[in-house]
């Protein structure tokens, strides 16, 4: 290799190990996230297109901005994050890794300056003895000490979770699962919807993209109902559905019911109980004022008709009581939009029970047509967001590294003690790698601990 191919490397490395590099994808990738719960993602409402304008719409989609996401920018940085958490661990790992694998087992002298907490305690003996009593001492204190002599003197050391210094490792692990299974899931997930009524099934959904996408099985609408309160707002809408397979139903999921918060998932897809609505037809009559000429119209619930006079008019909502939205009257009503041929628009109540009112609305238009309201169809059915992420499981085992990386990280702390046993004293020395208050007591109830021991020993 030449060294100008080192040179690259080297600089490749340097850069992909950078903590600016990391602070720069973080901060961008926050700030995308904020961009992507302001701007509505996938179907987009017809108002909010209104607001934003056809220029706006068009550099919005260019960019990816209603799907960001799943863009190829974003998992992008999503892949650079990942690369660069592997790279700053490949590059520190081996230090961490020679201090838990391979430890200083000999109190030196310049490991003894190094250290906070140092305590002599005299002794007297036979030096064999000593060896024995203070390493079973830190055996039933502490921890199993591995023994060693060096230059006549007698060393133990002992140490406590040395692996808990790997947490950090453990938490850049998890971020790196929770990456991949994110991107897993935006790969070869997606997110979508589908109305289904009532008795009827479908095979296939309208993804976000507005493309349609096959199922592979169908999901039938066998029931929908809803409950509502007092003051007529809906309390909740369940779904039954069945699942079909070649058109026969799969046991385990025939009349399997669908509320909020309590989706159906089967394959790996899950169904969310999204909204609702009719889809039955309404009945209306549209006469003249002389009521010499009567004729019936039908409209369902996403269509719309042509008056006589070239108005338009499409159903926005209907009652079978009235009396709840309007106290005066009571009885089945509806509400239409009636659209002129100049292009002005009105929300009316047209009647049942209440004809006169409907006249005088067409007198008061002069438009001569009087509308009446016949009745509904009930045929509701059920509005469901679609979804599937394979990639979901591995982003909740990534979520459980992150918790075990952190709670070690935080709470648990590599422990180490060294004891050199020379004659006539004792030195003790003590190292721990976070929360050095803390460890301060406990060296010092150890170093009393074992003074006690061997006064207690030399005693009998």
């Amino acid at each position: 290799m030449t060294t100008q191919q080192r040179n690259f490397l080297q600089s490749l490395r340097d850069f992909f190990c950078s903590l600016k590099l990391t602070l720069f994808l973080l901060i961008s990738l926050a700030v995308l996230s904020i961009i992507g719960t302001i701007i509505p993602q996938g179907r987009l409402p017809e108002e909010y297109i209104a607001q934003i304008g056809p220029a706006r719409m068009k550099i919005y989609t260019s960019i990816g901005f209603f799907d960001m996401y799943h863009s190829w920018w974003f998992i992008l940085l999503l892949c650079l994050l990942t690369i660069n958490l592997i790279s700053c661990s490949i590059k520190r790992l081996p230090h961490i890794w020679k201090i838990i694998s391979q430890p200083v087992t000999v109190l030196g002298s310049s490991l003894e300056k190094s250290l906070a907490n140092i305590a002599t305690i005299q002794i007297s003996g036979d030096q064999k003895v000593l060896k024995e009593e203070i390493s079973l001492f830190l055996k039933n204190e502490f921890a199993e000490p591995i023994m060693s002599e060096t230059d006549g003197d007698v060393h133990l050391f002992a140490q406590k979770m040395p692996w808990c210094r790997l947490s950090v490792y453990v938490v850049h692990l998890s971020v790196i699962v929770i990456f991949i299974g994110a991107i897993i899931g935006s790969i070869f997930g997606y997110k979508g919807y589908v109305n289904i009524p009532e008795g009827e099934s479908v095979s296939r959904i309208m993804l976000r993209s507005e493309k349609e996408l096959d199922l592979g099985f169908s999901l039938r609408l066998e029931q929908f109902t809803v409950a509502k309160y007092a003051t007529g707002a809906p309390k909740e809408f369940k779904s039954i559905l069945t699942v079909l397979e070649n058109g026969r139903p799969v046991p385990d999921y025939t009349n399997a019911r669908v509320i909020v918060n309590d989706p159906l998932t089967y394959k790996g897809i899950t169904f969310y109980q999204s909204s609702y609505g009719n889809a039955g037809s309404y009945f209306f009559t549209v006469s003249s004022m002389d009521g010499k000429t009567t004729t019936p119209l039908t409209l369902d619930s996403n269509s719309s008709a042509t008056l006589p006079d070239g108005s338009s008019m499409h159903v926005l909502e209907a009652t079978d009581d009235v009396s709840q939205f309007i106290p005066q009257y009571s009885g089945p009503a509806a509400q239409v939009e009636i659209h002129t041929p100049e292009g002005a628009s009105e929300k009316v109540v047209v009647f049942a029970n209440f004809p006169e009112l409907n006249i005088q609305h067409a007198k008061e238009h002069k438009n001569g047509l009087v509308l009446q309201y016949k009745g509904t169809q009930k045929k509701m059915y059920t509005g469901l967001q679609v979804a599937k992420d394979p990639g979901v499981w591995i982003v909740w085992i990534g979520c459980f590294l992150m918790v075990c990386g952190v709670y070690s990280a935080f709470f648990l702390s590599h422990r180490r003690i060294w004891v050199r046993i020379q004659e006539g004293a004792a030195t003790m020395g003590g190292n721990v790698s976070k929360n050095q208050g803390a460890f301060q007591n406990t060296f010092d109830d150890l170093v009393a601990k074992l003074n006690n021991h061997l006064a207690k020993e030399k005693q009998q």
